[in-house]
């Protein structure tokens, strides 16, 4: 059941907020010591914020299309009365003091929070199984990735233990994760929902995202933690295709699968040649990984240079990533920050020719869970930087980006990935339920 099923269910008298939460909480308890989508289920404020959701309905108050809706966050936002571990050993104990702006939407939408899900600790990793908690699991195929760094609320919406779940998205955190376990990831334009009260990785990158197993659910729970209100603008979209390969190195199958259903869906389609025209000789994820590793560094620098306690409670791979972020000097930070600006004036001149972008979201399936390296048309990639090549040049731009399934490869799920200007969320959100409708007539 999508959340406006459910929605119309619970206005109907077919169902209670309390029935609803309930069954989320087993599916929850019973799937989670095998997918570990959840770091801290919260029962007891779940059921709490489900009887006031009835309450409220039967007195005629609606607070909107999550009014008595389970959904859950990322265990790097605050929950006043819970602590926020971000996935670490060094930040787990105290209780956050107030809630994080979006958890204060979702409450005030009538949401029922189920729980905080598991992350890559302090949200550096696109793998998903590097935590105190342990990794999430890929609910296609419990050996393989989740994903990361919010892998924990995209299992919890793949799995059908919520019906939305925030993420946050520093380099393709949301998207990556949606994409390997066959659900919609939003990440939408930068500072569009508030990051009050939510741990920050990378400030000038990060941004909050949503997963929902539909589009319209997507949309539903961005429009209830953010100020925007999208219309869905239909009509001939114009879609640029970049090829995937002109960025990095993509398996075959995935690229296929993915131009195919954008092409077969109704829009006119362009193949983007030449993206990105870059005549610097550091690439496109060199650049961000030096904006992001200098900002993570300083982030983190507390745990690291100033307390060795804290420094050995952090696992060793995340832990070196951080100091590596120790070396870049001030000009080589101020030198990638001028190639941001560069690409997003290319990425502005691609936008005023076309209402979307389009590539893979991820460039292969997910890989196995502690794998490392990876065979892809020959080349040996390491993990992490291949899962976010094709996410991470949106988040240096600021980009809206969605991912939406594509079909499967060898039963493991695959994702096209949707980019648009800031403003044209609804092009986006016609785009990515086009998208919709094209996969599902493909399998009828």
């Amino acid at each position: 059941m999508m959340a406006v099923e459910l929605a119309r269910a619970l206005r109907s008298g077919a169902t209670s907020a309390i029935e609803t939460t309930e069954a989320a909480l087993r599916r929850t308890h019973e799937l989670n010591p095998v997918l570990n989508a959840f770091a801290l289920i919260d029962a007891e404020g779940a059921r709490a914020a489900a009887r006031l959701a009835d309450e409220k309905l039967a007195a005629g108050i609606d607070l909107g299309p999550l009014h008595g809706v389970p959904v859950a966050v990322k265990d790097l936002v605050d929950m006043a009365g819970l602590p926020t571990s971000c996935g670490s050993a060094v930040s787990s104990g105290a209780a956050a003091t107030e809630d994080a702006e979006v958890v204060r939407r979702l409450r005030a939408a009538g949401a029922v929070i189920i729980g905080k899900t598991t992350l890559h600790e302090f949200a550096y990793g696109a793998t998903g199984d590097r935590s105190v908690h342990g990794a999430s699991r890929n609910p296609h195929d419990p050996s393989r990735m989740s994903g990361g760094s919010s892998g924990g609320s995209a299992v919890a919406v793949a799995a059908g233990m919520v019906f939305v779940a925030l993420g946050t998205d520093t380099a393709g955190s949301v998207r990556v994760p949606a994409a390997l376990c066959g659900v919609v990831g939003l990440k939408p334009a930068y500072d569009d929902i508030s990051s009050v009260g939510v741990y920050p990785l990378a400030p000038s990158l990060d941004h909050v995202g949503v997963f929902a197993t539909t589009t319209e659910d997507a949309l539903i729970g961005y429009q209830a933690v953010s100020d925007r209100r999208v219309d869905i603008r239909s009509g001939d979209l114009s879609v640029g295709w970049i090829p995937p390969g002109s960025i990095a190195v993509t398996d075959p199958r995935v690229e296929q699968v993915t131009q195919r259903l954008v092409e077969s869906a109704a829009f006119s389609v362009d193949v983007v040649r030449g993206f990105p025209k870059w005549e610097r000789r550091q690439g496109l994820f060199e650049i961000f990984s030096t904006l992001q590793g200098r900002e993570a560094f300083r982030v983190h620098e507390n745990h690291l240079d100033h307390n060795d306690t804290d420094a050995d409670l952090i696992d060793p791979e995340v832990r070196e990533r951080l100091y590596a972020g120790r070396s870049i000097t001030d000009q080589r930070y101020a030198e990638a920050g001028q190639a941001r600006e560069e690409l997003r004036v290319m990425v502005d001149e691609l936008l005023a020719a076309y209402d979307v972008l389009a590539l893979p979201s991820v460039p292969f399936v997910a890989p196995t869970i502690g794998e490392r390296r990876v065979s892809v048309g020959g080349a040996q990639l390491e993990v992490r930087s291949a899962l976010l090549s094709l996410t991470s040049p949106w988040n240096m731009t600021g980009s809206p980006a969605i991912s939406v399934p594509a079909g499967e490869i060898d039963g493991l799920p695959v994702g096209v990935q949707l980019v648009a200007a800031a403003g044209n969320e609804g092009r986006l959100f016609a785009a990515a339920r086009d998208i919709e409708l094209a996969l599902a007539k493909s399998r009828a």
